[in-house]
């Protein structure tokens, strides 16, 4: 397994030992000891399953109180996995990061409770799965616009198709005072 910071404090891609031969592949996509080792010691509580077709955009979404970590992987095709730092006195606060996810590297994205995150399909078909630290809850459910211009996020440039929902997001600025997010540093930076 290789760990790949990302320019988000906290979040991490995680690329697994993927072993081949004729008959096809295997590899782990979880082990509690990987994530023990990573300081991750959420207990998921949820496994959440979407398939969209290419250039479905979904995000940026988040949940407020008590917010919710996610482990990303794409089982199923290729997508552009775009995240957002939220957390007042983050150094990386408003910056978005975009991973490519597959189902040949099997990558992994953690994202830390705090940030927004969306996904875009870049293949005919993607089936993402996602771990989530606590439940899904309608109550506090939140998100920012996809193409909000001080965000900047990644998204490539080919044509998408967003929700009702997700295109009537406010922008971070409209709702930043709102948050319930804040950075802590882990201990000895």
């Amino acid at each position: 397994m290789r760990v790949i910071p990302t320019e988000i404090p906290g979040a991490l891609i995680i690329e697994p030992d993927i072993y081949h031969d004729e008959r096809g592949f295997f590899v782990e996509t979880s082990r509690a000891e990987w994530f023990r080792d990573l300081g991750i010691t959420h207990d998921w509580a949820q496994d959440n399953h979407s398939r969209s077709t290419r250039g479905v955009l979904r995000g940026l979404h988040f949940q407020t109180q008590p917010g919710q970590a996610k482990l990303i992987r794409c089982a199923r095709g290729r997508i552009l996995d775009v995240i957002v730092d939220l957390r007042r006195g983050s150094p990386a606060y408003g910056r978005a990061v975009g991973a490519e996810l597959d189902d040949e590297t099997a990558r992994l994205l953690y994202v830390p409770i705090g940030l927004a995150h969306g996904f875009v399909v870049l293949s005919d078909v993607a089936d993402v799965i996602y771990r989530c630290s606590a439940y899904f809850d309608p109550a506090t459910e939140a998100g920012i616009a996809w193409d909000d211009p001080d965000v900047k996020a990644p998204w490539p440039d080919i044509e998408v198709t967003v929700s009702a929902r997700d295109q009537a997001a406010p922008r971070l600025a409209e709702v930043a005072g709102t948050l319930p997010f804040v950075y802590v540093a882990p201990a000895g930076d």
